[in-house]
């Protein structure tokens, strides 16, 4: 399908299913299972941003690792088809491609929070003058937790040591220009800037680049979490340089309720083994890990981040998935997320209703798939008729849906019905 601008949407369902008919992405969508109604129909499912749907074949490649289990035990570790010492290793390169970087500054290992503590070890080093940490003033909830808690570990009070990047009074979106305020008031004192990309809340996508950028000029360190991001934006994290991320896997990489985390540092760190960090044995070079009476001995990269060995029956699913994405290409999956979203707020504004708002970047650079519509006067009633109307989608207090059109797995019949629905629920207010 080519390039389209709102000029050539059509607010019709036969639009709809023509641009399904022309997607060369559609196929993909039979590789997913949908959540069923009563009577055994799909529904639609628009809450990527929360928890992706389940690849088909994530239920094989459980299967598998359960008989290599059953039938080598221990041996499993080196003898099953894919020997679960590496099995990490396997996915490694589609992950790296999906956040845009070099395979060895790339690890699934554990979950989003416990990496991202991991990350603040080694790179939030506070020192009585540079002791800061800037974050995002509405960053969800788990970022903030793990800043305080690591702000008050070192000692310091959150009520000093914690800056807020928040929107100007009636905007909801952040302004880089006041970042770059931010920064010239207080850059010296900044330790570490963490930013969470996509925000949760607006969608809105931050420029990873000119953060990074910002950051290194006054001599802080720089990191991103990408939960909402990886597998939904562009984040070129070698290029754009950040010294660190971190990610889930269960919402847009699809790998299951609570799937291990995955991280990235940036390759300029891969040989310093003078950064101070949490260690465990399987961050250890594997030539000398099963030696057991050496000193630890880093692998080069983000696997010398490692603690314990992967749990294989978890890491089973994101193999599943990240093989859609392989198949796929990220490019083409970031090209049709364009469109699918672009398509969505089309008809939102074909709704022509003023209790409607959008508080994601129209910009498509600057979102990824997700749209987050401020309805006013709505509570949670809204979302339970969307719930009663066959369509998952996801509220947020006070008076936002979020909707996530996935482009490996949602159509655009999809994002028509849901709005049809909509205009439906609002005639009822």
């Amino acid at each position: 399908m080519s390039e389209q601008s709102s000029t050539h949407y059509k607010n019709t369902l036969a639009f709809a299913k023509q641009a399904d008919a022309d997607d060369t992405l559609a196929r993909f969508r039979d590789e997913f299972n949908f959540p069923k109604d009563e009577a055994g129909n799909n529904l639609i499912y628009l809450c990527g941003n929360s928890l992706g749907l389940q690849p088909k074949k994530a239920k094989e490649y459980v299967a598998q690792e359960l008989s290599n289990w059953a039938e080598l035990a221990v041996e499993g570790h080196f003898k099953a088809k894919i020997p679960w010492t590496t099995y990490h290793e396997v996915m490694t390169k589609s992950m790296a491609d999906i956040v845009g970087a070099k395979p060895g500054e790339v690890v699934l290992m554990n979950t989003l929070s416990t990496n991202l503590h991991l990350m603040m070890v080694s790179f939030y080093r506070p020192t009585a003058k540079r002791y800061k940490i800037l974050i995002e003033s509405d960053a969800f909830p788990s970022d903030s937790y793990a800043v305080k808690s690591q702000i008050k570990e070192k000692g310091y009070n959150p009520d000093d040591a914690l800056l807020l990047w928040q929107p100007r009074e009636g905007e909801h979106l952040n302004r880089f220009k006041d970042l770059e305020a931010l920064m010239a008031e207080h850059g010296e004192e900044i330790a570490l800037v963490m930013i969470g990309n996509s925000n949760y809340y607006t969608g809105q996508k931050y420029p990873i680049k000119e953060i990074t950028q910002l950051g290194h000029r006054y001599g802080c360190k720089v990191g991103f979490d990408l939960a909402h991001g990886v597998g939904n934006i562009d984040a070129d994290l070698h290029d754009n340089g950040p010294d660190f991320a971190v990610w889930c896997t269960y919402k847009y990489l699809n790998s299951g309720p609570g799937a291990i985390g995955g991280c990235f540092v940036h390759e300029r760190h891969a040989d310093d083994k003078d950064i101070p960090r949490f260690t465990g044995w399987w961050g250890h070079k594997m030539d000398s890990r099963f030696n057991m009476r050496v000193d630890f001995d880093p692998i080069p990269g983000a696997e010398g981040w490692q603690l314990s060995n992967p749990p294989i029956l978890s890491m089973a699913p994101i193999r599943a998935s990240l093989e859609l994405f392989a198949e796929a290409g990220f490019q083409n999956i970031r090209a049709k997320s364009k469109k699918l979203t672009g398509y969505l707020e089309f008809l939102i504004n074909e709704l022509d209703d003023d209790r409607i708002a959008l508080l994601t970047p129209k910009n498509a650079e600057e979102r990824g798939c997700q749209l987050s519509i401020q309805v006013k006067n709505a509570d949670r009633s809204m979302h339970d008729g969307f719930m009663q109307a066959g369509i998952i989608c996801d509220w947020r207090e006070p008076d936002v849906i979020r909707v996530a059109p996935a482009p490996l797995y949602n159509s655009f019949e999809d994002v028509y019905e849901m709005t049809q629905r909509l205009k439906e629920l609002l005639a009822t207010l």
